[in-house]
């Protein structure tokens, strides 16, 4: 018996692939939207892909499982209340797959979601593993505030709350210490607060260190785990949907993106995502463009700055850069949105202002300086005193409420959000200079 787990760190994602050596059969758990790697793995081990578990609807990711057993006819397993659209098999509480001397066993875990479960695997009688999806996290546990008003059965934050405290003591942490935890996220994912920068652990260890996991009540761990939570991408909601339903498949869907010729000029009103770097941006683009950075989390902003209601125009300094833009769009669904994806390489006319730093300084009471960092990121400090605070996600919806007498500085806390707030905040106070403090941000930490 082998476990293969396969991380996309734009996401912190993991996926996990389940073979019995004997039997050469596989079974997968919460897959990418791109199936490739898994098929390759499935090759390089002359197995056969037979099941694909779903521990939920995945709010932050598309799942290939659709496309899979389509492909495969590989089973598609998820629990009942997913209400799924897609031909699978219900793997509630109780339910058993084997694959050779493998057995997973469904181990209902709401909390994240109402219909999550995890997936405890015994090897010749064993408990080895636990694959906990998004309930239990290396050193956290998984956010109960997603599904207030997504997916086929919705529920309130604190009674969330509640049954992820029961999940977590009464099936988990009832497991032997020393059974391997494979989540489904790690470090730098938006489904949990404090996630750990390990791939993998021990039910021992999370009972040890896991804050989450502590001796408390349960009105304790509700306060504890309703609060602080980072912000929710607009396109969470939309993901779940697409999981419920099954989304396309992946090449085909990249492949029928319409491509434009170089420099094309989108209609005035339209929405443009200029993945181009900031400095090449700033020198010339398209009028009201957002500059997303196709950077490590570019899928990421690109679904918190537009709706999943939104379509866009897609730009990129040269074809590669237009590819991998599509491609990470693709990976939370947002190839169904683009209207057109071209190559910029001419500078359009306008241009953005560039911010004198030395004047800045000695006069930062001339400008308007605001703050694109979360809420959480401000409480543990700010840069400016007099800063407006306006997070990145909410820029677009609210740049009404920045003071439009002086100039306008935006900063974050490293200087690669700065670039798309102060695009957002160009297009929008059309009339105001607005200036991107960008990495000399740092000059005043």
């Amino acid at each position: 018996m082998k476990i293969k787990q396969f991380e996309d760190k734009g996401l912190a994602h993991f996926a996990y692939a389940i073979l019995s050596e004997d039997t050469k059969e596989i079974v997968l758990v919460d897959p990418a939207r791109d199936p490739q790697p898994y098929y390759d793995y499935a090759q390089e081990n002359d197995a056969k892909i037979v099941g694909v578990i779903e521990t939920h609807p995945h709010a932050d990711f598309v799942s290939s499982h659709l496309e899979i057993h389509e492909k495969t006819g590989a089973t598609i397993y998820a629990h009942s209340m997913v209400g799924a659209d897609y031909p699978h098999k219900a793997f509630d509480e109780g339910a058993e797959l084997t694959i050779g001397k493998v057995k997973l066993k469904s181990l209902h875990t709401p909390g994240h979601s109402p219909d999550g479960i995890s997936i405890v695997l015994e090897h010749e009688g064993k408990d080895k593993a636990v694959f906990t999806g998004d309930t239990l996290f290396i050193g956290d546990v998984g956010r109960p505030d997603l599904r207030e008003s997504a997916g086929n059965v919705t529920a309130k934050r604190e009674e969330l709350a509640r049954q992820l405290y029961h999940s977590t003591r009464d099936k988990l942490m009832k497991l032997d210490n020393d059974v391997l935890l494979y989540p489904a996220h790690g470090s730098g994912s938006l489904c949990g607060k404090a996630l750990s920068d390990a791939n993998s652990s021990t039910i021992g260890a999370e009972k040890n260190g896991n804050y989450a996991l502590q001796e408390m009540s349960e009105e304790k761990f509700v306060q504890l785990i309703t609060e602080e939570q980072p912000f929710v991408p607009k396109y969470f909601g939309y993901d779940v949907a697409l999981n419920k339903q099954g989304a396309p498949a992946y090449k085909t869907s990249i492949e029928k993106v319409k491509r434009l010729d170089n420099n094309y000029k989108p209609e005035g009103d339209s929405i443009v995502v200029d993945t181009r770097d900031q400095a090449t941006f700033k020198k010339g683009h398209l009028k009201g463009a957002l500059n997303i950075q196709e950077g490590g989390k570019f899928e990421t902003w690109l679904g918190s700055i537009v709706g999943p209601e939104e379509e866009f125009y897609l730009v990129a300094a040269d074809e590669q850069q237009l590819n991998t833009a599509i491609q990470k769009a693709a990976k939370i669904g947002y190839e169904l949105l683009i209207k057109g994806a071209f190559v910029m390489d001419s500078a359009a006319d306008e241009q953005s202002s560039e911010l004198d730093l030395s004047s800045f300084k000695q006069n930062k009471d001339e400008y308007t300086i605001v703050d694109i960092r979360n809420e959480s990121e401000v409480k543990s400090g700010k840069f400016f005193d007099k800063a407006i605070n306006i997070p990145l996600p909410e820029l677009r919806e609210r740049a009404d409420e920045v003071p439009t007498d002086k100039p306008v500085v935006v900063h974050c806390a490293g200087g690669y959000r700065s670039a798309a707030g102060s695009s957002i905040l160009e297009s929008k106070l059309p009339n105001v200079k607005v200036l991107d403090l960008s990495e000399a941000i740092n000059e005043f930490k």
